[in-house]
């Protein structure tokens, strides 16, 4: 069998890897799809409490729509908000289920390399196939044969930590049991009496940080005595709360809004310029140290929101062209990097800003931007179209653009420091510093939460 009449293995059957296998299918390529859950979409199910920013016309891939539409599938209504359950019931699922066989569950992939050649062999590299190692639920070891690779594994398993030098914070571990890296469901009785009547951090800057915040102000309603406090490891600028109503993701703007809310209405506290160095025991409680020695009150709960990393082990034998900082693909990362990026668009791209020094490798989706924050479901569609028409042989529907983009915003993210001696832009702008406080801020309207991408 030569190279081309092999398999493309994707790996994740989440929305991006069953997006590149739809657009696979239409191209005539043959995918294989290895999902470690038992189920379509298992990482978005264990959000599937947390509402999406984006409706159901922005997450449904148009190949994938196609495939859905023998079976008498119909689309939910593009102007709603799916939930994470939405989504993957409603969608993810039954892509997966028109794939059939071309998806496997219960396969987690353990290494990925080139058939006889380890990354360091040169000779003949790019005429050998890739080997894809796989151990299925039951302990069982396998060896695949791919001509290509499609890494859209995600970075769910991987949420930073505490420490604010991207290290677990000293006593993080042992203190465990009362630290949470997930968007609390409130809807569950366990996980409600959990955080009701306590005093909880939530920790981070981002949308899970907002639908926190959010959530615990409305169960403040049922359980007055609930309190959150908000740590921030910057200040609070023109942007901390989002675009507002100017967000062209409408929902998204309104997270913001609901977050600012709930410090506005008394429910949490801001404590700014905060960067966690160690947490300790204070009977039943914790108490959250920072790298300058100041210590917050104890609290009883953490939830930890400080965003995700992708998980490169099982590609260590690849060639890949990674950013030292972000860890996205080299020509993606300047697009996104939070350090210098404006809060303008990132354009939409494809098989260019995502190719690697070893070719037919590919990471997409969540995976692709590395370190850095807000990724759209759109986006990773688009890349996923590109490498299946650049597969195929049609440089030119790889090279086209085909999509536009809502304003993204990439400010934000833990590479950013405040300089205490900046000069907030005029009118609050992006990425302005105001100085390190603990504050209230403003007067705010409440607003829906939702999250998610």
């Amino acid at each position: 069998m030569s190279t081309q009449q092999l398999p493309v293995i994707v790996i994740g059957a989440g929305p991006t890897g069953l997006a590149a296998a739809a657009h696979l299918v239409e191209r005539g390529i043959e995918p294989l799809v290895l999902e470690a859950g038992d189920s379509a979409g298992a990482a978005v199910r264990e959000w599937s409490h947390v509402r999406l920013f984006s409706t159901w016309g922005e997450v449904v891939d148009p190949a994938a729509e196609k495939l859905l539409a023998p079976t008498g599938w119909v689309k939910p209504d593009g102007d709603t908000y799916p939930s994470g359950g939405d989504w993957a019931t409603k969608y993810l699922q039954p892509l997966a289920d028109v794939l059939g066989d071309r998806v496997r569950f219960g396969a987690t992939v353990t290494g990925v390399s080139r058939q006889g050649r380890d990354r360091v062999v040169d000779a003949d590299r790019e005429q050998q196939p890739f080997t894809v190692h796989v151990q299925s639920a039951d302990g069982s070891e396998q060896r695949l044969i791919a001509r290509a690779v499609i890494d859209a594994s995600g970075t769910w398993s991987t949420p930073g930590p505490i420490g604010g030098d991207g290290l677990p914070a000293l006593g993080e571990h042992t203190a465990g049991a009362r630290i949470s890296y997930r968007v609390p469901d409130l809807k569950n009785p366990a996980v409600r009496a959990r955080y009701a009547g306590k005093r909880t951090a939530v920790i981070g800057s981002g949308a899970s940080a907002f639908t926190a915040l959010a959530y615990l102000a409305d169960l403040a309603v049922d359980a007055p005595d609930t309190h959150a406090v908000w740590v921030l490891r910057r200040g609070i600028s023109g942007s901390t709360f989002g675009g507002g109503e100017a967000d062209q993701l409408p929902a998204r703007g309104a997270l913001g809004l609901a977050a600012k809310a709930a410090v506005d209405n008394g429910h949490a506290d801001a404590v700014t310029g905060f960067r966690t160095d160690a947490v300790e025991q204070s009977g039943e409680q914790l108490v959250l140290i920072a790298e300058d020695g100041r210590r917050l009150d104890p609290v009883d709960e953490v939830i930890v929101l400080t965003g995700f990393r992708p998980d490169l082990s099982f590609l260590n034998e690849l060639r890949l062209g990674l950013d030292e900082r972000l860890q996205a693909p080299l020509a993606l990362a300047p697009l996104i990097d939070p350090n210098q990026h404006s809060c303008g668009t990132v354009y939409p791209h494809g098989v260019g800003e995502l190719s690697h020094p070893e070719r037919d490798v590919y990471l997409v989706g969540m995976k692709s931007y590395g370190r850095a924050p807000t990724f759209l479901a759109m986006t990773g569609y688009e890349q996923v179209r590109s490498i299946a028409a650049a597969l195929a042989g049609d440089q030119e529907a790889a090279e086209r653009v085909e999509l536009t983009l809502p304003e993204t915003g990439v400010c934000g993210g833990a590479g950013l420091f405040d300089e205490p001696e900046a000069t907030p832009s005029e009118g609050g702008g992006c990425c302005a510093a105001p100085a390190t406080a603990t504050v209230q801020i403003g007067v705010g309207a409440p607003a829906a939460a939702s999250g998610g991408c």
